[in-house]
């Protein structure tokens, strides 16, 4: 099967969350299934700065009147071993070429043509598709997040309807991002005027090009079970949930997995002290190690709170922010890593300043800081209001760091809540609350501190965790099956 996966980031060249990761290790994976996946980019300058040897394998023209190049090449970074990713990659210099963020200015405010950017991603995809490298043709194309989100839409409509339509997987990644625009953007996206409607990419109003990927794609999947069902709810569904009811038995959840090459304490290329489940030693001197390298006193038998994501209301910080207090009086200690909401990032650095040796705040996104704190931390917090899959609790799990986490998404898939009859069978993996309060976050916290004066259960529970495989093959093979039956149906 010849597979096209597209996105807009992809690590370790250029990332800004969770996604990033995904878009890295699923084409490794899928090439071990024996899929002939290639993977399209923008192109950013981190990206075509990892693409080796590259040659132009054709151009388009976009609705503006702008040439759009597109390379092929290997990526060095992402492959593994034998298995080879290979790249196509769009040279659009005046769309791409800009520093920092991918999708921001310097100010955090979206890029004004990001509709123009991202619509060219989507065009890219469905020439792919239909013929521009002469050499390889994509059979399916699976676009992840609303940066992607156009290209099912380019492929319905390609060549009016005449040719062969090519079959797409659309992946939701974070529903609450939808890449929506004003109405008179429509024209720059070279679509006919039928798709900007409620039956298209109408969102009250507005473009949405979630809307546009969810509407047109053969197939949908998230990144969670959990999460499927729940973007199906008023509650969660952010305006689409009678979209995705409507296309329900075109839904699947499939949940995300970590790249063990990338994520293993054992081998993990940012630690001073690796270490595995068999020989904690490594551990303990990792977090040693941490809390002198950010400023906390160094005391090896008080517990490391750790929180490593965006600063955002989703992520629940607010509830850490509240709750710190709970943590700090009885004597434990908080890290956090993350960028974001401006009143977030001011608010954790005031509580740093103010209790330096209990409290440590590391703004921005640093990769290898972020190894070390999982590595160093004991507990990792995830409380998120809302949570697609989360990647950072299974971080926490491999390394040994227990997750502390709400009942939502992907969350509820991966973590086993710390109870007498989950210690009894000894599937315990966490601590799991239930409600978006303060109240119910305070009372896991507590238990986190009566679990880790229980040396011999925290023990347990840590080392349940650092044994689950979440591993790339099994979601490998579910997408590998969904490809096989959708161009089947073509």
């Amino acid at each position: 099967m010849r597979v096209l996966q597209v996105s807009a980031e992809i690590f370790p060249l250029l990332k800004t969350g969770g996604l990033a990761d995904i878009a890295g290790a699923l084409p490794a994976a899928l090439l071990k299934q024996g899929c002939d996946v290639r993977v399209l980019l923008p192109g950013f300058p981190a990206i075509l700065a990892g693409l080796k040897d590259p040659v132009s394998v054709g151009s388009f023209g976009t609705p503006w009147g702008e040439q759009v190049e597109v390379q092929f090449g290997a990526l060095p970074a992402v492959s593994q071993g034998e298995h080879t990713v290979w790249a196509y990659v769009l040279v659009a210099p005046g769309l791409y070429n800009r520093p920092g963020n991918p999708y921001e200015d310097a100010n955090k405010q979206p890029y004004a043509d990001n509709h123009r950017r991202f619509a060219t991603l989507g065009w890219g995809a469905a020439h792919l598709a239909h013929g521009l490298d002469k050499l390889w043709r994509a059979q399916l194309v699976h676009c992840h997040d609303w940066h992607a989100a156009l290209a099912p839409a380019c492929l319905a409509v390609w060549n009016a309807g005449r040719s062969p339509r090519i079959p797409s997987v659309y992946t939701i990644h974070n529903l609450a991002y939808q890449g929506v625009f004003w109405p008179e953007n429509f024209p720059d996206l070279g679509l006919p005027g039928h798709v900007f409607s409620v039956q298209g990419l109408e969102y009250f109003g507005q473009i949405s090009f979630m809307k546009a990927g969810l509407s047109y794609a053969s197939h949908i999947t998230t990144v969670s079970p959990t999460y499927a069902r729940e973007i199906q709810t008023p509650e969660q569904g952010c305006g689409l949930d009678g979209l995705l009811r409507a296309r329900s038995g075109h839904l699947t959840g499939i949940l995300n997995a970590v790249d063990d090459h990338v994520w293993n304490p054992a081998t993990d290329v940012h630690l001073a002290h690796p270490y595995d489940v068999r020989n904690m030693v490594g551990k303990a001197r990792s977090k040693a190690a941490l809390q002198e390298e950010v400023g906390l006193t160094v005391a090896p038998d008080v517990p490391l709170f750790s929180v490593v994501s965006r600063l955002t209301e989703q992520k629940g910080l607010p509830l850490v922010l509240a709750g710190m207090d709970e943590i700090t009086s009885r004597g434990g200690q908080l890290l956090v890593l993350g960028n974001g909401d401006t009143q977030l990032e001011q608010a954790f650095a005031a509580k740093a300043q103010a209790n330096p040796q209990q409290v440590a705040f590391k703004t921005g996104y640093d990769e290898s800081l972020a190894h070390r704190i999982f590595a160093g931390s004991d507990i990792t917090q995830v409380p998120s209001r809302f949570e697609p899959c989360g990647l950072t609790q299974m971080y926490g799990l491999k390394y040994g760091s227990i997750p502390l986490v709400r009942r939502v998404g992907g969350l509820a898939d991966t973590v086993i809540d710390t109870d007498l009859e989950t210690l009894d069978d000894q599937t315990a993996t966490g601590i799991v609350f239930n409600q978006f309060d303060v109240n119910d976050y305070r009372h896991a916290v507590r238990r986190a501190f009566a679990l880790y004066r229980r040396r011999a259960d925290w023990n347990r529970v840590r080392q349940t965790g650092m044994r689950i495989a979440f591993d790339w093959s099994g979601a490998a093979q579910q997408y590998t099956a969904l490809y096989q039956s959708l161009i089947g149906a073509h």
